[in-house]
């Protein structure tokens, strides 16, 4: 089953909720192996999901920032690439990260120079096309219709505007 904010998966008919960063990236029917994260506190039990292991650890490194619970991180790693994310950190980059400026400056605090980023600087043109790709796969469309129009939509855009640009286009 998926919900906007989790999914129900199936295994050996034991259903497990499982909060994710971008449930529309699942399909119903498909095999997947999620890397979890079970958060264990004294009325709750509630575990995370996400699709690479690169993605749990940068989940973790950002729950370890002290004022930053799982419910707060996981919509961050919605909203972007963990390359993106990273480099928004190491760029101190607060409006990008998405979450309210004293969190954000505690999260450039604590994990600015400890991330695994490889370039920084402005953001490869592929960085936008993947996120691009991901965001409106996420939203239901076929692979061969976003493939055809991800190349048209304009690079220089913030993402949210070229996902606005590219759903304009597929609506065409």
């Amino acid at each position: 089953e998926i919900e906007p904010s989790y999914v129900i998966i199936d295994n050996n008919g034991i259903g497990y909720l499982i909060y994710v960063p971008n449930p529309y990236g699942f399909m119903i029917g498909k095999n997947y192996t999620i890397y979890t994260y079970t958060k264990v506190a004294e009325d709750e039990y509630s575990l995370y999901g996400f699709k690479t292991k690169e993605e749990k650890e940068l989940f973790l490194k950002l729950i370890s920032v002290k004022g930053l619970g799982p419910k707060m991180a996981l919509p961050m790693l919605a909203t972007g690439s963990i390359t993106m994310i990273e480099e928004a950190i190491e760029t101190e980059n607060i409006n990008y990260l998405k979450i309210g400026d004293k969190v954000a400056r505690q999260v450039i605090l604590d994990l600015k120079g400890k991330l695994n980023v490889i370039n920084t600087g402005l953001f490869k043109r592929e960085d936008y096309s993947n996120e691009l790709t991901e965001a409106l796969l996420g939203l239901g469309y076929k692979p061969a219709d976003v493939k055809k129009i991800v190349s048209k939509v304009n690079p220089e855009l913030k993402l949210e505007e070229q996902i606005k640009e590219a759903l304009k286009l597929l609506l065409k």
